[in-house]
């Protein structure tokens, strides 16, 4: 009876809220701090989605209209300002073509280079701002398996002292200790393979919507270029 009820006390799979319990307070810190990143980590990748599929969704719509416009003036006046990046792009190129056109000698050269300027700056504004909220996943991606692998370390030096201490060098002694550090290890890639997946994707997609507005950008460029002939 005794030695089934022993056998039955054993756990046969890990338990990761007891490894996390059982642990030095120092790999618990480490294991909090990853949970924690990685916990942020899911909502950016999260919010990043579902803004990027709004922000795809409101430029079309809004581009579809501007070219079927007949007068982009009054279209941009209509639409006011909106939180849409082709919109920004549109009324950086405008504002540059009233600053230019307005003097009575007309630099058609230069006008266009200002022109073209005005939007290709506004478009980098845009894919910057972007791309600031995946330095996060970034840093996470490069530096959690590194925390994880300082937790593993101080672990392993604790179970090497309590080993000293208890003068027995036996698996029973050393093993409880290793695990609970290997497990910081885990944490620390659990958080940082999501985030390296998701920078490189989102990075890419950044690179996909900046394309996307710089050819929005020279298209309007090349309307206001026929406009300028005119004047």
């Amino acid at each position: 009876m005794t030695a089934h009820y022993l056998l039955a006390a054993v756990p046969t799979r890990l338990d990761p809220l007891k490894l996390f319990l059982d642990a030095d307070i120092v790999v618990q810190a480490v294991m909090a701090g990853l949970l924690l990143a990685s916990l942020w980590v899911w909502m950016i990748i999260i919010s990043f989605a579902v803004r990027m599929a709004g922000l795809r969704k409101r430029c079309a719509a809004f581009e579809n209209d501007f070219w079927e416009a007949d007068d982009f003036d009054a279209f941009m006046k209509r639409q006011g300002k909106k939180a849409i990046p082709s919109s920004r792009v549109a009324v950086a190129g405008f504002a540059e073509w009233r600053r230019s056109t307005s003097p009575k000698l007309l630099d058609r050269e230069g006008a266009r280079q200002r022109i073209a300027g005005a939007m290709e700056s506004q478009v980098a504004q845009e894919a910057d701002e972007l791309a600031g909220r995946l330095n996060f996943l970034a840093t996470v991606g490069s530096v959690a398996p590194f925390v994880g692998l300082f937790g593993t370390v101080w672990g392993i030096m604790n179970s090497f002292f309590q080993i000293g201490m208890q003068q027995n060098s036996s698996l029973a002694v050393v093993a409880p200790g290793i695990s609970e550090a290997l497990f910081a290890t885990a944490i620390g890639l659990f958080a940082a393979i999501p985030a390296v997946i998701a920078y490189n994707r989102y990075s890419n997609s950044v690179n996909m919507f900046e394309a996307k507005l710089q050819r929005f950008a020279d298209r309007f460029h090349s309307s206001l270029s026929r406009e300028l002939e005119k004047l």
